[in-house]
């Protein structure tokens, strides 16, 4: 699907209509939201997918995307609220089940890698609904 399309993003996730977000990058298959999550551009990161760290479980469950998170140096913490010095990163999933992750930017709002499709800014919740689920979890590190 070409979500890139305003339609076919209002489609997937209904409360972008109601929201100001904003395309950021062209389509490419070359990486994903994980990798757009950690800071990789270069990588296609999936339990199922081209690249998933040695050491996780290759399975989809919250478990196995915290362990992979903490292999780029993410732990888990309370919330999504900016904190200064610190890289962060949310997790939706569909009955406890991984679909996607967002990175929060330095003014607070989120980016996302939507699948093969643009990456987007956004605010934490606008993606929330039937394509990604719920946010579950919030992990950070230190800022690089």
């Amino acid at each position: 699907m070409a979500r890139s399309d305003t339609r076919e993003l209002f489609k997937a996730f209904p409360r972008l209509r109601n929201s100001t977000f904003r395309e950021c990058s062209p389509k490419t298959p070359v990486y994903n939201c994980i990798g757009w999550a950690v800071g990789r551009s270069d990588l296609f990161i999936w339990p199922k997918g081209m690249f998933w760290p040695t050491l996780c479980p290759h399975e989809e469950t919250v478990d196995a995307f915290r362990a992979a998170f903490r292999i780029f140096g993410y732990e888990p913490c309370g919330d999504g609220q900016y904190e200064e010095g610190f890289d962060k990163i949310a997790l939706y999933a569909q009955e406890s089940k991984p679909k996607h992750a967002a990175r929060q930017l330095a003014n607070g709002r989120w980016t996302s890698k939507l699948g093969q499709d643009v990456d987007i800014e956004h605010n934490l919740l606008d993606l929330e609904g039937p394509e990604y689920g719920q946010v579950v979890m919030f992990f950070r590190r230190p800022a690089r």
